[in-house]
């Protein structure tokens, strides 16, 4: 069972008013697993979870899905203004016509935007720590097929969970699921990045509040990651991950699109960051040698003050 069927199962479980026993346990066991496992090739999934926005009124579109065999659907695409930066739309749909096979996103819609299911991760225990206000319980029922009417507020495809602030975040920026089975309990962070204009690195990372925040830090290869060993190397702190931090606040924003047509995901020359925050937030930055850093699946990369990047970069050697 892949990632996305498990889900909709989770999804269909807790819908139900009384699981039994039996599939309490499952889905537990399940859940467990799939936080330990993720021993896959990734080289062809860069633009999973790529997403197609519409124009809608208020809300992104009907659907938002998931990438599952590459970028053979419209994914995502920020827009240029010369005066303003990137801007990242809402919602498009996909040509029903394409017959892509296609997932969708974790995702809830709260005052009036979607938040889909972050890359930005922690412990479920740890979570509870900074779970904020009680925004409200969210319903089900937003699947593949559902029109502009299901989208309504805390409408979601998460089944039913209650929806929190984050303590340290805006909730315009990013929100929380919780939930508890049998007194465990299971949580997700949710962003809000469509619909939005970028200008610099500022506008999209400094949301995480990284600067000064930083508790630990560690690196990957690219062949690490694409064969999912997870071996990890510690992260020089101090000086150079301060400059790059700052860099990175003060990065130029490039629409992704051109660069993915370019073949910058051919490329093996990559490495990719790991930051765990004072608060056990842990965050991933995807960075390529060309000297520019990604950020989840927003379609922008930045650019970075090469020296800042440089030194960085030079840092993480096996």
């Amino acid at each position: 069972m892949n990632e996305d069927q498990f889900r909709q199962q989770y999804k269909k479980a807790v819908d139900t008013m009384k699981p039994s026993e039996n599939t309490k346990n499952r889905l537990i066991s399940k859940m467990e697993q799939q936080q330990q496992e993720r021993k896959r090739p990734r080289k062809t999934m860069y633009i999973a979870a790529s997403l197609v926005i519409a124009a809608g009124i208020g809300i992104a579109g009907p659907n938002i899905w998931q990438q599952i065999n590459g970028p053979a659907a419209p994914a995502q695409v920020a827009q240029v203004d010369p005066g303003t930066g990137i801007t990242i739309p809402k919602v498009e749909l996909p040509d029903p016509n394409a017959q892509v096979q296609a997932s969708m996103i974790p995702l809830v819609v709260y005052e009036g935007n979607v938040y889909t299911q972050t890359l930005t991760r922690m412990e479920a225990a740890d979570l509870t720590a900074l779970r904020g206000d009680k925004l409200g319980t969210t319903t089900g029922g937003i699947d593949e097929w559902t029109g502009k009417d299901g989208y309504t507020e805390l409408s979601s495809n998460i089944g039913v969970a209650d929806i929190y602030t984050v303590k340290g975040y805006g909730s315009g920026f990013l929100i929380m699921s919780y939930m508890e089975i049998d007194g465990q309990a299971f949580a997700d962070l949710y962003e809000h990045t469509n619909g939005i204009t970028v200008n610099s690195g500022a506008d999209l990372l400094g949301e995480l509040n990284l600067e000064g925040r930083i508790a630990s830090a560690r690196w990957e290869s690219f062949d690490s990651w694409n064969n999912g060993q997870q071996q990890y190397a510690p992260l020089a702190g101090g000086e150079v991950l301060d400059g790059f931090l700052s860099a990175l606040e003060a990065a130029k924003p490039l629409a992704a699109e051109p660069l993915i047509e370019q073949g910058i995901y051919e490329s093996e020359d990559r490495k990719i960051v790991y930051l765990e925050l004072e608060d056990k937030v842990q965050v991933q930055l995807v960075l390529f040698g060309q000297g520019l850093v990604r950020y989840g699946n927003a379609p922008v990369f930045f650019e970075l003050e090469s020296g800042a990047f440089q030194a960085l970069w030079d840092s993480m050697t096996p």
